[in-house]
């Protein structure tokens, strides 16, 4: 009996599974994935499980769980990491000497074989982009047993064509492919389909000396959104992070400080202190700065992380109160239609959804997550026919279906909304030729 912990993720996604297997090196998962392409067996690769959209989740044949690949050493710019460490576990490995891995996904229980996988982002994108521009070394295993190494630079041997890149500053629908490209930008972003991920090098920065970090109450939401467009171009911004004021309402609960006149709010970390030119900005914005929360400690800091991070969990207590699946947006669009995608959610959300819904998240890259909050199967269902409707207004704008969390088994169907069935087969035809059989991560991205 497989323990039902390797067969959900964080969205509440279920499946089933044949054999549970927990290789302790390379050598084990090579001989198991070996074995499973011989015997024609599906073989889905398995880590945290604080994904959002069932790429974690077999449906029938092998789970390999990597959660003995535990090996973590810091150097001077640089860790080795194995799939299995979290990326707690990578941050405070590396303050103890300094440094920070930039990529900031809010769930830092997600694992560095996740994050991989899905090509991950988080808060500080907004300067840093997403895991991909950080990954300086992959090991990984394929389905015919293969263990291979790939640095940054190492190419891919075979002919891959370009396909369109949606104009936004990050996105992880799909495969990657460009003639020339590296091994590394395949693999990351590939969502587990492709090779299991056993161990990366990593880029690691030096701590900034003096941070300036906030989060800043305005009294409408028309204030923070003018102040997000007149912040951009701030050349130390490194996070800036948009909650709404039902995000404001939900949090109450929890941190009942929350002024009440706040329309909405804007977390903001920005490197040196320079808390004059800080003040000024925050005065011309028309910020509620008597009411708003600074950073004084890194204890500061680190209780603002959970004030946003306590969105997605509040999320997810809902839905699993009322038994069904988290129906949250992944979607990103071209800075300049920013407003038009927030138009679009407000109105349908409005419409369909008043007072049911939460909008937070990344919105210095125009990429902020809508989650429902349905509290009958119809009212899942509706949402479910919204998330569609709204994946195609993001791409009709210029965007993407999916910025970071990738698409995995749940919203798989969307990949065909944002690329041509010729794009796809082209995806397609990388899959064949690493994985001929289709039995790694079979359902994830490209529907059975």
């Amino acid at each position: 009996m497989i323990a039902p912990d390797y067969l959900t993720d964080a969205s509440g996604y279920k499946g089933a599974a044949d054999r549970l297997f927990i290789p302790a090196d390379e050598t084990e998962v090579s001989a198991i994935l070996r074995e499973a392409n011989e015997k024609n067996i599906p073989v889905t690769a398995t880590g945290a499980g604080s994904g959002l959209t069932g790429g974690r989740v077999a449906q029938g044949g092998w789970v390999v769980s990597l959660e003995r690949f535990r090996k973590l050493e810091i150097f001077d710019g640089h860790a080795r990491a194995g799939a299995a460490i979290s990326l707690l576990e990578l941050r405070d490995a590396a303050a103890r000497t300094r440094q920070f891995y930039a990529p900031d996904p809010t769930e830092i229980s997600a694992s560095v074989g996740g994050t991989i996988a899905t090509n991950a982002s988080g808060s500080r994108s907004f300067r840093y982009g997403s895991t991909r521009r950080h990954v300086l070394a992959i090991r990984a295993v394929f389905m015919d047993g293969s263990i291979r190494e790939f640095r940054r630079g190492d190419k891919v041997e075979f002919d891959v064509p370009a396909i369109p890149v949606p104009n936004t500053t990050k996105y992880t629908a799909g495969y990657k492919l460009e003639p020339g490209m590296d091994w590394i930008d395949l693999l990351c972003g590939s969502e587990g389909t492709l090779a299991v991920v056993t161990e990366a090098e990593l880029k690691l920065l030096p701590i900034p000396p003096e941070l300036f970090t906030g989060v800043i109450f305005f009294p409408s939401d028309e204030a923070a959104l003018a102040a997000v467009d007149q912040w951009r171009g701030v050349s130390d911004l490194r996070m800036i992070e948009y909650v709404d004021r039902n995000s404001l309402n939900l949090l109450l609960g929890r941190y009942p400080e929350i002024p009440r006149e706040a329309g909405a709010a804007l977390l903001i970390e920005s490197e040196g202190d320079d808390v004059d030119a800080w003040e000024q900005r925050l005065t011309e914005a028309d910020a509620l700065i008597d009411a708003s929360w600074f950073a004084m400690t890194p204890a500061d800091r680190e209780r603002f992380r959970k004030f946003r991070h306590s969105l997605p969990e509040l999320v997810i207590e809902f839905i699993q109160k009322h038994g069904g699946l988290k129906m949250g947006t992944d979607m990103a669009v071209p800075i300049d239609r920013n407003r038009d995608m927030l138009a679009c959610y407000r109105k349908r959300l409005e419409a369909e959804f008043p007072g049911q819904y939460v909008i937070y998240g990344h919105i210095g890259d125009a990429h902020v997550h809508v989650n429902m909050l349905p509290s009958t199967p119809e009212q899942a269902t509706r949402a479910n026919e919204l998330l569609k409707e709204f994946a195609r207004e993001a791409v009709r704008l210029g965007g993407t279906v999916s910025a970071e969390h990738g698409l995995g088994k749940r919203k798989a169907g969307l990949l065909a909304l944002q690329y041509s069935p010729e794009h796809i087969e082209a995806m397609m035809a990388v899959k064949r030729r690493l994985d001929p059989n289709w039995l790694l991560g079979r359902g994830t991205l490209f529907p059975v």
